[in-house]
């Protein structure tokens, strides 16, 4: 009978996924500059919103390979529910913060948008309706 706990990964596979997992991160991480080099800055709410976007994108890409890697690490179960609750839950304070502060952005992008336009002075304002 051996000694090794249900969880433990052999050292060829572990290397073999770090392996894998370089791979995929480096793909990812290139999809990423092109798709930065292939939006126009006026996308999306313009440049301000667009670099958010990518941003957070490369951060919870990182997060995600980090747990993957940590993941590999487990030992038991223990460990794996610890893991797996401590990702979660930093996973969803992340994205409600880059909700709102996304959410923010756009709406700033928009309200500047609209004040560029034509017509569109508001009420009394140039375009707008006044009594």
């Amino acid at each position: 009978m051996t000694n090794k706990s249900p969880f433990e990964i052999p050292a060829d596979m572990r290397k073999m996924t770090e392996q894998s997992m370089d791979q995929v991160r480096t793909a990812i991480n290139s999809y990423l500059q092109f798709f930065q080099r292939s939006v126009p800055g006026n996308a999306m709410g313009g440049n301000e919103l667009s670099n958010k976007v990518l941003n957070y994108a490369e951060r919870n890409v990182a997060n995600a390979f980090e747990f993957a890697q940590r993941l590999v690490q487990v030992k038991d179960v223990q460990d794996l529910v610890k893991l797996q609750t401590d990702f979660i839950q930093s996973q969803m304070q992340a994205m409600t913060e880059q909700a709102k502060d996304l959410s923010e952005t756009a709406t700033k992008a928009v309200m500047d948008a609209v004040k560029g336009v034509p017509g569109s002075g508001g009420p009394g304002g140039p375009g707008g309706m006044s009594s």
